[in-house]
């Protein structure tokens, strides 16, 4: 078996990749990757089938994995990285779907170019959403969908493991923390590990990311996601202190009583006639407000 110059690995919990397989499976250069994707624990039993049915009529070779039960996203990225063949692998979100039918070529020809151990080709979120999502569609575009000349100059800050392309030498020196459980900061975690002894590029080679959360759902990962934080507060001070986050929380824990603020911020944050700028903001303090509270445990 001919081995591929690129894995791409996928993991999934109750999210369809349907529409990112198909749209990898037009791809031009499709015959240099293989595809691994791994269900982490979901039990679906409806959803196995229908992405057994979505990968039987590709031409992309796509193996689907399943495990056992649920471990986080660092681990299955970790185990779905044991499992491939290739010597660079690129890691994409299960809801993101591919646009330009160069996607795979720019990533072969960066490789080709081995000028760097580490590539994020950054995302984008479209325009249009509903409701339920313009919260997270005007928080992303503000703070995660910048430029290419953005990215690269704050190197490690905005990296994530969404469209994350990465030598397999760098994964095997230097895995996802398993140590992060449920949502955040493992993959801003592992970028400020590598940064000081691999070269990391950012490149315009850009996917959709299409899951935007409910604003219900971010309201929920915000609030649970501290322990996360002071994980990587505590691995990475120098970078942490470096972000605007880390002011406001530290600001914020050394006023008395800020938690009987929360209510407030959850109703703007839920308020769809006040101006999504404002929303944003609420749920930025909202955020912030629960994660200094984890940085006291």
């Amino acid at each position: 078996m001919t081995r591929p110059t690129l894995s791409i690995l996928v993991p999934f919990y109750r999210d369809d990749p349907g529409v990112l397989l198909r749209s990898l499976d037009s791809q031009t250069h499709a015959s240099d990757v293989e595809v691994l994707i791994m269900d982490d624990g979901s039990g679906d039993e409806a959803l196995s089938a229908a992405v057994d049915a979505t990968i039987a009529a590709l031409s992309l070779p796509v193996q689907h994995l399943r495990a056992p039960a649920n471990r986080g996203r660092s681990a299955t990225r970790n185990a779905l990285q044991e499992r491939s063949r290739a010597d660079w692998v690129l890691f994409l979100d299960a809801d993101m779907r591919v646009d330009h039918d160069d996607f795979i070529a720019r990533y072969l020809e960066r490789i080709e170019a081995d000028d760097c151990d580490v590539m994020f080709g950054g995302f984008t979120v479209e325009a249009a959403q509903d409701d339920t999502t313009e919260l997270h569609r005007a928080l992303s575009d503000a703070s995660d969908c910048l430029s290419v000349e953005e990215r690269q100059a704050a190197g490690p800050q905005y990296v994530a493991s969404s469209n994350l392309c990465v030598r397999r030498s760098v994964l095997d020196a230097e895995g996802f923390d398993s140590g992060f459980s449920g949502w955040g900061w493992e993959d801003s975690e592992w970028a400020a590990r590598i940064d000081a002894r691999y070269r990391l590029r950012h490149i315009g080679n850009p996917a959709v990311h299409l899951g935007l959360e409910s604003t219900e759902t971010l309201l929920s990962r915000f609030a649970t996601s501290g322990p996360n934080y002071r994980r990587f507060t505590q691995l990475h001070p120098n970078l942490a202190e470096r972000l605007p986050l880390y002011r406001i929380v530290t600001k914020l824990s050394r006023v008395p009583g800020h938690s009987a603020a929360r209510p407030v911020l959850r109703g703007l944050v839920r308020a769809k006639a006040v101006p999504t700028r404002l929303r944003v903001l609420a749920l930025k303090l909202w955020r912030a407000s629960h994660y200094a509270e984890a940085m006291r445990q």
